[in-house]
């Protein structure tokens, strides 16, 4: 016993011997993206998945252990296409996972190269959208006439913008308000806006997977709260049964918004603050204006 505790504290002072900041750093690395695939694979199909496949690979060492020879040979067969079987099944949760590390700052600093700065004109056109939206919200909620609009940011949404009919219009209470006339044909669909102009109306979201969510939230919320859990979008509902205001985003949707509200909540998530503007500028801008500064001092 205690030769065995000694040679276990042997072999562990040889590997710490050779340990390198390099090994620390691979191993908060894998640790970060461990995580981070648990975080994504929680409360989704992703989870079942996972404990089918950990009870698979149970049976194949029962199979091994006793030398069950015909289960052992079809369980090898099966691993053989076991790389293309996990990119097939867990497809959506991959593209899920791979979007929201475009979303992520890295994604953000990454943008900056083609936009360091959003022009005035865009800003100016963003607010009189946002004017816009919360004007008409206000009115149908005081007429109960249901909507469903969302707000493009990063993520662009072409497959769901193609499935319904392309305006791209400047926006205006009475157009908003025509599209989402209970007559109209568009009306049951969502409107997608992009850069301040309405680009397209009638189009079809995905419904949340999301079992959870409350009895008392109709097809247009899970419709909202579907394609906010597929983007970094920002999407208001007016509900045509209460004429209750929300914004639904990253697969949370808040509810109960006044005018005054809306337009506060909007205006931060859709306008850029001056910090994070200045936070974009590309490291090869950077490097540029350094090699400028020191022309100047030579």
């Amino acid at each position: 016993m205690w030769e065995t505790i000694v040679s276990a504290y042997n072999s562990f002072m040889a590997i710490m011997m050779t340990f390198k900041v390099t090994d620390v750093l691979d191993i908060l690395v894998v640790s970060f993206i461990i995580y981070n695939l648990i975080k994504i694979m929680r409360e989704t199909r992703a989870e079942q998945l996972v404990k089918g496949i950990i009870i698979i690979l149970i049976a194949f060492a029962v199979s091994s252990i006793f030398n069950l020879k015909m289960l052992n040979k079809l369980f090898t067969s099966f691993f053989q296409f076991s790389v293309l079987a996990v990119l097939i099944v867990f497809q959506p949760e991959l593209r899920s996972a791979l979007e929201h590390i475009g979303r992520s700052k890295i994604g953000k600093y990454w943008n900056g190269f083609s936009s360091v700065n959003i022009e005035e004109a865009k800003l100016k056109q963003i607010h009189k959208c946002i004017n816009c939206v919360v004007e008409v919200a206000n009115n149908f909620q005081k007429s109960k006439t249901g909507a469903l609009i969302v707000f493009e940011r990063q993520t662009k949404l072409g497959e769901i913008i193609d499935t319904g009919t392309m305006i791209d219009a400047e926006p205006s209470v009475p157009m908003i308000g025509n599209i989402f006339f209970n007559k109209a044909p568009l009306h049951d669909g969502a409107m997608v806006i992009r850069d301040g102009k309405v680009h397209a109306a009638g189009c079809i979201l995905p419904l949340t997977k999301n079992n959870n969510i409350s009895t008392d939230l109709g097809t247009r919320h899970r419709a909202a709260l579907g394609i906010s859990e597929n983007s970094d979008a920002v999407i208001v509902i007016v509900s045509e049964e209460t004429g209750t205001i929300s914004i639904a985003k990253n697969g949370i949707i808040t509810r109960n918004y006044s005018r005054e509200t809306l337009s506060m909540a909007l205006e931060e998530e859709l306008i850029p603050k001056e910090t994070e503007k200045s936070d974009r500028i590309p490291i090869i801008t950077g490097m540029m204006k350094g090699k400028k500064n020191e022309r100047n001092k030579n």
